[in-house]
């Protein structure tokens, strides 16, 4: 059982440092990507569409509530109102890993209440590929039904792996583990990095697996080495957490790779404005992930959350104005210029 209590704890410890101290490194690329302004939009603002499909679900919108929170009594609070959020906008959502419920049934509630609150948004159960290796499809199952989730995301997160002090640092057998769980598994599969990115190379092996979607939680926003860093008891694990500080794929240029291997996408890693969302989508994203932006709000209040959501929508709804884009289907086709240091990144992928 020490194991199990130490899995929830430190859920509520990465959920106390998130809120309370800086965890965000690099940048995601956003910065040097541009919309092409148009002076003649030929289209009125107030009757701009934001509707749009993933995974078969009709969402009111591209933003997404990336995975959180999760695991610790302390947590229930938060994801209620994420949830209520998701419900009330018709957003998507997904919650934080749900290891520790799965280790310990008690703590299930902090997970049941997002569907609870949001009986009708489309949810994705999180687990992590380590945990798929060595419990199976059972857990899988287990967490869909857990929050009677449309589909499931599947954790990758080497680097957190790698420098947290109860890391798992054996990835062996994961890729024949995600391959079963498609070919098995009756409700789409999201591949999910937590904030390094994925290459054009391994989003084809996803893909090849039998993934349905990849969420490609690039460098540039919260950083999982930081954050460890941050947990660290001694100065190794410290320096550790340091040295990777800017290991990662920038997000902007994680989605430029990960387009080339086909399917849908939600870019998340450093999205902080409707602006960022819509970027995302005229580069080829199907939706924009956010989750500390939103942790912060949630933390406060229902009111404070639904303030926060509302102007990345107003930021998206005049992005797409200036564009021309009377629709999501209208802005995927919306230029950008792309410079700096991302643009050098995106060329010598190619």
């Amino acid at each position: 059982m020490r194991e199990e209590t130490a899995t929830s704890s430190r859920k509520r410890e990465h959920l106390q440092i998130c809120c309370e101290q800086p965890v965000e490194a690099g940048d995601a690329g956003f910065q040097d990507v541009r919309l092409v302004h148009n002076a003649l939009p030929e289209c009125d603002m107030d009757a701009i569409e934001t509707k749009t499909r993933f995974l078969g679900a009709t969402l009111d919108s591209p933003l997404f509530i990336a995975a959180m929170t999760g695991g610790h009594p302390d947590t229930l609070e938060v994801n209620q109102r994420l949830a209520r959020a998701a419900e009330r906008y018709n957003l998507g959502m997904g919650v934080g890993s749900q290891r520790a419920a799965l280790e310990k049934p008690e703590l299930e509630g902090s997970f049941t209440i997002v569907r609870e609150e949001a009986p009708h948004a489309f949810l994705c159960a999180n687990l992590g590929i380590i945990q798929l290796r060595d419990h199976g499809i059972e857990w899988a199952e287990r967490a869909v039904e857990m929050i009677d989730a449309q589909a499931i995301a599947i954790h990758v997160n080497s680097l957190q792996e790698a420098i947290q002090p109860e890391g798992d640092h054996n990835a062996e057998g994961c890729i024949e583990a995600l391959r079963n769980l498609c070919r098995e598994f009756s409700y789409p599969v999201i591949v999910k990095e937590t904030g390094s990115g994925i290459s054009a190379g391994t989003a084809r092996v996803i893909r090849g697996a039998g993934a349905s979607a990849i969420d490609i939680g690039g460098y540039g926003g919260t950083s999982w080495a930081k954050i460890e860093r941050l947990r660290a008891s001694g100065p190794e694990l410290a320096d550790l957490g340091d040295a990777f500080l800017s290991w990662g794929i920038p997000t902007v240029v994680s989605l430029h790779e990960v387009r080339t291997a086909g399917g849908p996408i939600i870019a998340t890693g450093g999205l902080r404005s409707g602006i960022d969302i819509a970027k995302a989508v005229a580069l080829g994203a199907d939706l924009g992930g956010m989750a500390l932006p939103l942790l912060k709000p949630a933390m406060e209040s229902d009111d404070a959350l639904s303030l926060a959501i509302e102007a990345m929508h107003r930021e998206l709804r005049v992005a797409m104005f200036l564009t021309g884009s009377r629709s999501i289907a209208d802005l995927r086709h919306a230029r950008t210029y792309i410079t700096g240091l991302t643009r050098q990144m995106i060329e010598n992928s190619e």
